[in-house]
Parts: C-alpha cells; structure tokens; sequence
C-alpha cells in the first residue's frame, strides 16, 4: 500500500522534478530567463545585473505578482494583479519594446526567493497558481480614453476607495466592506508626548512643538470622503495626511490621533494610500465568484480591458 502510494506521489510531481533535472527552474529551457534570443522582438526587460541579458515581461510579471499579492489569494484575484502588473509595465515603456529593469519601481522575486517566502511544502503549489494567473491573462492590459491607466493598487482600504483627481478619472470612490473583515483592517499605536514631539520635529524642522502641547494642539483640519486624513494641525503648522502617516509608521492615513494617557494614540484603518484597486477586497470578490475583469471593473471606472499582441 505504501509503495501504491509512493508512485502516485511521483507520478503528481514528476513533470515538475523532470524540468527541475534538466533545467534548474520549474520553467524549463523554452522559457529560459535569460534567454536574449528567446526574447528578441518581444517586449522584454533588460536587466540590471551584470550578464543577465534579458527578460520576457510576461516572465518577469510571474515574479512581480508573487512579490506583491498574497499567493493564497484567490486565482482570479491575482490574475487582476497581473493585469495591474503588466499595464504598469507597458505604462512605463511608452512604446518601446524593451526597457531598463531601473525604469520600473517595482520588485519581483526570483524562485529561490519564492521559495523562502513560501516554504518549501508550499512553493509548487503556489509557483504554479502564480504563473499561471500570469499566462492566463497573457496581453491584457487597462486602458482608459484609449491609454494606459496608472493602475494603483493598496493591501486594504478603510472600508472605501478613494477618489482620484483630474488625471486620475478612473479612480472613482468604491466600497470595499469586505475591508472591514480583514485581518489587520484596525491598528493602534501609541506614543508618549516627549516621542511624538520628537516625530514630529523631524517632519517640520524648526517647528517649536513642546511636550504640555501635546495632545491639545492635534486638529484634524481636512478628511477626504473616504476617511482618510488630508491635512492635520500639530502645533502651530499644518501637515498633509501622508507625510504624517510616513513620519508615525502608520499603516495608511486613515487615522484619528487622540489622547491616550498623557500622550497620543493613533488608531488607523486599513493598509496602504487607498486608491484603486484593494487587493483583499479583490480576493473576496474573486471568493464570492467574481472574475478578475468584474473586479477590475469595479474598482477601476470607465475603463477597458483589452489584449495586446505580445
């Protein structure tokens, strides 16, 4: 029974073993990484290591989309972070059909790196989901008026996206409830008067915040209609939610900052700058049976989803 047991084992896992024998990569030789013919007139990513030639984009988003979604997310939920990946992507090409791994702010991870980020008993599985999320949207890509959206994304909003500005049209403000159930939607982090002046100088050099004005002197002056913090008075000087939210650690800018024990306490809620797409709430849409365009479409407005020759 063992041995019955053995082989079916061996069996699920040989075409996998098989490739990683004569290759040393789950991709096999066709799709070599490094490949610089393989890639010549494709779109491809040059990258910055020394030697390493090139890249095919729809290879290098396998690694983006592990690097910057859960990989226990659902599958429709990552092919929508594929789409994202990749319109970022042709986004910064502007038409060429190479670019510098330097012009993309985005990282990626390569399979030994997966791999510690998954475990071992893991990494299959999840390569597999992963790539294939990758090949099953090969070419799509967002459009808005006829050119690529800069397709923003966060971990989780505060319950509600947020509204984009003139350049921005197709960041509309979307509930996202599904947020609120998430763990990590509700964070709180607490300072001492003497720690939270000390913050805040560093922000506003110069700014003579003292410690007996602390809490009194905090007024939240703006929020935006989804929650999140616009602007903010400490002291004397006014602040922009962000910068504040950077200066604290705080995971997004959806805060209240109130007394706490002769201090000041900071409750925030969800994860990230808030606009565009939210990336739990995708994968609770993808749970509930929503495809990965439907969710595209109901965190982006009035957008197209089209498939470009590779």
């Amino acid at each position: 029974m063992r041995k019955f047991w053995f082989f079916c084992v061996i069996a699920v896992l040989f075409p996998y073993v098989g490739t990683l024998v004569f290759s040393g990569t789950i991709k096999g030789t066709s799709d070599s990484y490094w490949d610089q013919g393989q890639t010549a007139g494709r779109r491809r990513i040059r990258l910055d290591r020394q030697g390493q030639g090139y890249v095919d984009v729809e290879e290098y988003l396998v690694g983006v989309v592990a690097r910057q979604m859960p990989a226990d997310y659902e599958k429709e939920a990552l092919k929508a972070q594929a789409v994202i990946a990749r319109t970022y992507v042709y986004r910064q090409m502007e038409g060429r059909t190479e670019i510098p791994q330097s012009e993309l702010s985005i990282e990626y991870l390569e399979e030994q790196q997966m791999e510690k980020l998954w475990g071992k008993p893991r990494f299959l599985e999840y390569y597999q989901k992963v790539r294939q999320a990758v090949e099953e949207t090969r070419g799509a890509v967002i459009l808005s008026d006829g050119e690529y959206i800069e397709p923003l994304f966060h971990r989780l909003s505060a319950g509600c996206t947020r509204e984009g500005d003139e350049g921005h049209p197709y960041l509309a403000s979307v509930e996202s409830q599904e947020d609120l159930e998430a763990e990590g939607y509700l964070t709180v982090n607490a300072w001492t008067a003497g720690q939270f002046t000390d913050l805040i100088h560093r922000l506003k050099e110069g700014e003579s915040l003292t410690e007996d004005q602390i809490p009194e002197s905090i007024q939240t002056v703006g929020r935006d209609a989804a929650g999140y913090v616009t602007e903010i008075q400490i002291g004397t000087h006014i602040f922009d939610g962000e910068s504040v939210r950077e200066t604290l650690g705080l995971p997004s800018s959806a805060f209240a900052l109130e007394d706490y024990e002769g201090g000041v306490r900071a409750v925030c809620r969800g994860q990230g700058h808030g606009y565009g797409l939210s990336q739990y709430g995708a994968h609770r849409k993808a749970a509930a049976g929503m495809t990965a365009e439907e969710i595209l479409s109901a965190y982006y407005k009035n957008i197209e989803i089209i498939w470009e020759e590779q």
